[in-house]
């Protein structure tokens, strides 16, 4: 039974893409849709992005954040006043054309993200220093014409979060960046238990329009790396180009400074290829839409199903995210469904485990089979859960720390890059170099870790073109 229920589940190590999008269908959380390169999003799915975004809003609303809501179509002109933005987004932009039978006077683009529509926006209500900072978010979804797609990395239509902010000055926008980032490591370490390295993009990999991006980079199963989010310190770039000022105290006028940044359904994504296995998901009870899973054993006899739904209640009551499966399928059967789906605890209760006052425990993680007594065991499965979350952390930590290398020579990059992984090394910040690296491996600068370039480089030489080292890079394949 256990063989047959996963045999449409590649082995991760044999295919790593296809084990993916297996997981995907087989877990149930998405679908393709009749349109190239969008899904539908699943109970399953979904539900694990509202967790995300309940997360997410009440931690930005701590810091003050408020939500708006932005129109999803950009007149063509708004979208040229800012020309290096337009450039970033110009071969991802999908136009309206027609409204109706009639052809429109002017394009509408469909927002691929949206900074023009909040600089426009800005622009009419700020007006002294009083007005800043400007703290606003939309939880929204937007198109970007993907050639190449795959579900939650990579998909024309995707949800996420877009914030952003206007300031007095650059430093202001630069801490509130910086504190979105840290609070996105939060998200991920904490509640999706993915490890991250936090950093600066170079400047060829930064956000169209921004003068710096903050990045939170991590490692997938296979070695290649994700940016799973990012922070965005727009500078007075676009409150130039749609001339958003400000009367400061001092009585001059001046341009506001920005921030935007996001984190998206991708995220479900890194979820599955940083905790997935040959069985199925593998959810962290932090984000796990179901933490325990109760499966009545000969549920046709006296007092199981009673019992069972007992628990369940008793489960609920403690904000355990708790599911009695009380179909008609055999055990077996739904033993295999909870592991694919990932759910961390099971609870099998028999008419034994009933008469023993006890249950079986079976962490999805370790598959390990423990007895528990029902006196207790409330305490005891919350404890277990945060056992579980810590458990995938630092394996996830663990198999990172593995895959990341630091060396000065272009041979030991090559191999580490060839391998997989993060390869370290320090770089002449020169985007040709930058540039020829990625023609012969196919790697890209991931970030310039904070810890690695807290100090100047000194007496250390670029292995790519033996320039002198002006950062410390993090390089990898990405998705």
């Amino acid at each position: 039974m256990s063989q047959d229920f996963v045999k449409d589940i590649t082995k991760r190590d044999v295919d790593f893409a296809q084990w993916y999008t297996d997981i995907v269908r087989k877990a149930e959380l998405a679908d393709y849709s009749s349109v190239k390169g969008c899904m539908v999003l699943r109970p399953a799915g979904y539900s694990l992005w509202e967790n995300i975004q309940r997360y997410v809003d009440d931690r930005l609303k701590e810091m003050r954040h408020e939500n708006v809501a932005m129109p999803m179509l950009i007149p063509e002109h708004m979208l040229l006043k800012e020309a290096e933005h337009v450039e970033g987004f110009a071969p991802e932009v999908a136009w309206v054309t027609h409204g109706g039978d009639s052809e429109l006077a002017e394009r509408l683009a469909i927002r691929p993200t949206s900074e023009v529509l909040f600089a426009e926006h800005f622009r009419n209500i700020i007006h002294s220093y009083r007005d800043l900072p400007k703290l606003y978010n939309q939880w929204v979804s937007v198109v970007r014409w993907e050639k190449t797609t795959r579900p939650f990395l990579r998909t024309t239509e995707f949800f996420w979060q877009e914030g952003h902010t206007c300031h007095v000055d650059h430093d202001d926008a630069d801490r509130e960046a910086l504190l979105i980032l840290d609070l996105y490591k939060e998200v991920c370490e904490e509640v999706l238990a993915i490890p991250v390295v936090g950093g600066r993009k170079t400047e060829s990999e930064r956000f169209a329009g921004a003068i710096e991006t903050y990045t939170n980079e991590t490692l997938m199963y296979d070695g290649k790396a994700l940016q799973i989010t990012t922070s965005h310190h727009l500078g007075d770039n676009f409150g130039k180009a749609f001339d958003i000022k400000y009367t400061a105290k001092d009585g001059k006028e001046k341009f506001v400074h920005q921030t935007s940044w996001a984190i998206t359904t991708r995220s479900i994504g890194a979820l599955i290829m940083v905790h997935g296995d040959d069985r199925g998901m593998v959810m962290p009870p932090r984000i796990a839409p179901v933490q325990v899973m109760i499966v009545p054993i000969a549920q046709n006899k006296a007092g199981v199903l009673e019992n069972a739904k007992a628990l369940e209640d008793k489960l609920h009551s403690e904000k355990i995210r708790v599911r009695l499966d009380d179909s008609d399928k055999n055990p077996g059967w739904k033993f295999n469904e909870t592991e694919m789906k990932g759910i961390p605890v099971r609870i099998e209760m028999g008419p034994r485990d009933i008469e023993n006052q006890q249950v079986i425990v079976v962490r999805r993680d370790t598959g390990e089979k423990i007895a528990m007594p029902m006196e207790g065991l409330t305490e005891n499965i919350v404890k277990l859960l945060d056992e579980i979350q810590k458990n995938l952390f630092e394996s996830a930590k663990k198999r990172a720390d593995e895959k990341t290398e630091y060396m000065e020579d272009r041979e030991t990059f090559n191999a580490r890059i060839e391998k997989g992984g993060f390869a370290v090394t320090p770089w002449c910040g020169d985007a040709s170099c930058e540039e020829k690296v990625k023609e012969e491996t196919t790697a890209t600068s991931r970030c310039m870790t904070f810890e690695d370039n807290e100090e100047p480089i000194v007496g250390k030489t670029c292995p790519h073109c033996g320039k002198e080292a002006k950062h410390i890079v993090h390089w990898a394949k990405a998705y």
